[in-house]
């Protein structure tokens, strides 16, 4: 059976990165988006990374362009809009598919392990996220309109 460690995806820049890198850190996994309504939640998981990655934890940003074509960036534009906007520190992987048969076999992964609203897999809209405790293990999925500020006390609660 497949664990979190065992994929790996390209990152902003193209190389290769293994989850197997995060292993005995709490990641929280992000489908992002430059053009969303949800964009200013950069900031907040921004000073979530800088809270708490000292304690062991981890952003995943992963860019991704199949709601209302709220991506349209180039990877060097994407990395510049969130690193000049709203100062970006954590990791940001290329573009991906959440959905459809184009999905990125980590977010087939995710979806399964925590569904959503009434069983659901699909990836309702950017800004969804993802918590994964020290283990690999796949905590919980929360929607676009929950803050990364909601997930603060969960997240402490994981690195304890």
């Amino acid at each position: 059976m497949a664990q979190f460690y065992d994929f790996s995806c390209p990152d902003i820049k193209g190389e290769n990165i293994t989850m197997a890198n995060y292993r005995g850190k709490v990641v929280l996994v992000v489908n992002v988006a430059s053009k969303c309504g949800f964009t200013p939640q950069y900031k907040g998981l921004e000073t979530l990374y800088q809270t708490h990655k000292d304690q062991g934890l981890v952003i995943l940003g992963f860019p991704c362009n199949q709601f209302a074509g709220q991506e349209p960036g180039t990877p060097d534009e994407i990395s510049s809009f969130c690193s000049l906007t709203y100062g970006v520190s954590f990791p940001l992987f290329s573009k991906i598919d959440v959905n459809g048969s184009d999905t990125h076999p980590l977010y087939a992964f995710l979806k399964q392990q925590a569904k959503g609203v009434l069983g659901t897999e699909a990836i309702k809209w950017n800004f969804t996220k993802f918590l994964i405790d020290k283990t690999g293990a796949v905590v919980d999925r929360y929607a676009p309109a929950t803050t990364p500020e909601d997930l603060g006390p969960k997240i402490k609660e994981l690195l304890a």
